[in-house]
């Protein structure tokens, strides 16, 4: 077997795409590390009280964006539909759609108690405890007259 001893000529290219890639990295990489590091540095809380709140220029636009998608628990959602409705109308219809809505979507019977505690409540400060206690009836476990009876005391 003959090996030869003439050196190999390029064919005129600087190298395959793998070669480019690379010096692409090279050249990329640098930047991206510089860049996060200065983004991880400006987040950090250097003051040392836990209670004082660094925010960075980016987090504005994204708190921001954020707070538009925001979306609130359908309990919450119901809770407050309710004690709107509770402005204009009586306890015992506010009772019935809570009733209505939890039949309508069960998961929704966990927070019924809660909601309709928070109705109760609600109900003494527009009606007076005794005419809020007249509106009671066994929706969630008599919870509504347990927010009376609370806000009562």
């Amino acid at each position: 077997m003959k090996h030869s001893t003439t050196p190999q000529t390029r064919r005129g290219h600087r190298g395959g795409p793998a070669r480019r890639i690379g010096r692409t990295l090279a050249l990329v990489l640098p930047v991206v590390l510089v860049l996060s590091g200065t983004l991880a540095v400006t987040r950090v809380n250097w003051t040392g009280s836990p209670s004082s709140s660094v925010l960075a220029a980016s987090d504005v636009t994204s708190a921001e964006v954020s707070a538009r998608k925001v979306t609130r628990a359908p309990q919450d959602v119901l809770r407050d539909q309710l004690m709107t409705e509770l402005q204009h109308k009586n306890p015992g219809v506010v009772l019935t759609h809570l009733q209505q809505a939890v039949n309508g979507r069960p998961s929704l019977a966990r927070h019924c108690s809660s909601i309709a505690r928070a109705l109760g409540r609600a109900a003494v400060h527009i009606y007076g405890a005794s005419r809020a206690q007249s509106y009671a009836r066994p929706v969630c476990d008599t919870a509504f007259a347990s927010g009376v009876l609370a806000a009562h005391s």
